[in-house]
Formats: C-alpha cells, structure tokens, sequence
C-alpha cells in the first residue's frame, strides 16, 4: 500500500522548559501517533517518528528520534522530510515556550508569578509551504465546535486531510487506548470510530495511501 514511501509522524507532547525542574507540557501519551506508526510500517512505508517525551515502546521496523521540545521536534521533522513524502503531524506540541529559562529552581517567595511566553514554530504550517511533501495530514484536538474549527485549521494550514479529535469524549482521546475522530478532507468527512487507536491508525493509514496514490495518478496523467 505504501512500499517505498517516506512517512514521517510526529507524536506525544513538548516538554518546554521554565526552570531545571518545570515545564510546560500537556497531556498527549503520544499512543495515537505510535500507532499510526506501527501501521504505516506495517503498509509497508519507510517510517521516522519524531517522538516527544513518552513511555512507549518503539514499533517493529520504524526509525524513532526522541525529542524533548518544539524546537527539537521541528529540526529533526526537517532532517526527516524527503522530496514526495507523507507528513501526519500527531504530534501535540506546544504553541508556546517561555521566553526565559531560569537556570536555577524557581523559589516559591511570591503569591503570583508572570512569565513572558513566545511562539513555538508551527512544524505542520511550515511543512505545507514547503511544498516537499505530496500529503500533509494535521491533529486538531478540540473541547468545542471540533468540526468548525478542524476545518479552519484544514484551509488556514493548507492541509490536505486533518484528523478532528473531540477531547471533550470521556472515555476517548488523550491518554486512553481508545479513540472516536472524524477524518476531514477538502471534499469529504467521515466519522471513525469508536475503536482501539492502533484500529483507527489502520483505516486512517488506508484512506491516506488512497489519498496519496488519487494525487501521484492526477500528477501523472
């Protein structure tokens, strides 16, 4: 399905530091992005998976490079990318970081404390103007109109396809085997789902070889 392709996926959140033992991160366990990892290998694809701080194991006949933040993830989504490749940025990473790390232990001496944030690179934006890859698929990750707002991400980004996840769902998403998303394109939408991740990583892995080999025929024909 995808013999010779390059596929690099991002998963897990971004550690950005404050201070030696702080930081800022989320909740992302990185299982989806692992799964859609162990499943495109499995089609067959050359896989990097640029992976943040997590505790899971790496699947069979896939290249992990383990980052710890934005920055990271994006230079080494950049030493991955090849000229007709698949981006799926799974990857939960922070929009920002502190402008300033403290070298040393913050000291608990006051009732409040202000911290300057700044802009983390935004990988999956950068990747869609490079133009290096054929199919760059995007995560939005919602708590309210997840639809409405996966879908202003599609067009704002230039995705091809992105992936709309409800965090909202008690028993699916972050941190849980279990997922229910619903699989946006520019012409289509479908819902997958409920099921295991490594089931919706299957189907998901299915409609974007599809997705690749409809673009690879319209460029050649």
């Amino acid at each position: 399905m995808l013999s010779g392709v390059t596929v690099v996926i991002t998963a897990g959140s971004t550690y950005e530091p404050i201070d030696p033992v702080r930081f800022i991160g989320n909740r992302s366990s990185g299982k989806m992005g692992f799964a859609l990892a162990q499943a495109a290998a499995e089609a067959g694809a050359k896989v990097y998976l640029i992976a943040g701080p997590v505790s899971l194991s790496t699947p069979a006949c896939v290249e992990r490079v383990d980052v710890q933040t934005a920055q990271q993830m994006f230079t080494a989504v950049q030493a991955c990318l090849v000229n007709e490749s698949i981006f799926i940025g799974a990857g939960a990473v922070a929009d920002y970081r502190p402008a300033k790390f403290a070298e040393q232990k913050i000291k608990k001496t006051q009732d409040t404390l202000s911290m300057t944030l700044i802009k983390n690179p935004d990988i999956i934006q950068v990747v869609a103007q490079q133009q290096i890859c054929r199919l760059v698929v995007g995560f939005a990750a919602e708590s309210e109109r997840v639809i409405e707002h996966a879908k202003v991400k599609l067009h704002t980004k230039q995705l091809d396809m992105i992936i709309a996840n409800d965090i909202g769902q008690r028993d699916y998403g972050f941190e849980s085997d279990d997922n229910h998303v619903t699989l946006i394109s520019r012409s289509a939408q479908e819902d997958i789902g409920p099921d295991s991740k490594y089931a919706i990583a299957k189907q998901l892995i299915q409609r974007i070889s599809q997705a690749y080999e409809a673009q690879c025929s319209s460029q050649s024909s």
